[in-house]
């Protein structure tokens, strides 16, 4: 049996440059895709998903640059295109949240199902939730279509917890109209369940 030995009484002593991680990396590559102005990334892992998504952006009307080692500059010209490569976006399953900011740029998207890897069952659905709370309208079948005349502002509850579809949410709202806001009730109307409001 293999066994860790561990003599204590000595103080650390040194650095350690922790990685950049993939699940923070793409979200941000997919938010560059919210504005005109230049994107500085740092600390970007070197990996195959990392570098389909930099292609999409490109693909998207982006331009990438890379000044140093595990640095990204990115920059929006004019967006090209609302439709994601398909042979792209079946590679990574992150081809996913470009829908929300490239729905509030152009109001349109066409996605191919993302690939990825298949580790049980990875609904989309909290996504589409989501998104259609904002505004959009959602079409699936071979591509999922997504479009909307103007996306805005609500209280979304998720079915189901998931980290990219309240990345998506988010990317999403932050270019929709403000939330419309519900009258006030009367000071005199109670809940009938508990009688206290």
């Amino acid at each position: 049996m293999s066994e860790y030995l561990i003599d204590g009484g000595v103080p650390l002593d040194g650095t350690v440059r922790a990685s950049g991680n993939k699940n923070a990396a793409l979200p941000c590559i997919a938010a560059a895709l919210l504005t005109d102005e230049p994107v500085i990334l740092r600390n970007i892992p070197e990996i195959e998903d990392v570098h389909v998504m930099l292609d999409i952006y490109t693909a998207l009307g982006g331009s990438v640059k890379n000044p140093g080692p595990n640095t990204y500059q990115l920059q929006l010209g004019n967006i090209t295109s609302s439709v994601i490569p398909a042979e792209l976006a079946k590679k990574i399953r992150a081809s996913i949240l470009f829908a929300g900011p490239l729905l509030a740029r152009t109001g349109k998207v066409i996605l191919a199902p993302p690939g990825g890897d298949v580790i049980g069952r990875r609904r989309l659905d909290t996504h589409f939730l989501a998104l259609t709370e904002l505004g959009a309208k959602v079409k699936t079948g071979d591509d999922f279509t997504f479009s909307a005349k103007s996306l805005t502002g609500a209280d979304i509850f998720l079915d189901e917890a998931s980290v990219t579809g309240t990345e998506n949410a988010v990317m999403a709202a932050v270019l929709a109209k403000e939330k419309r806001s519900l009258p006030t009730p009367p000071a005199n109307l109670m809940c009938r369940t508990c009688a206290e409001c």
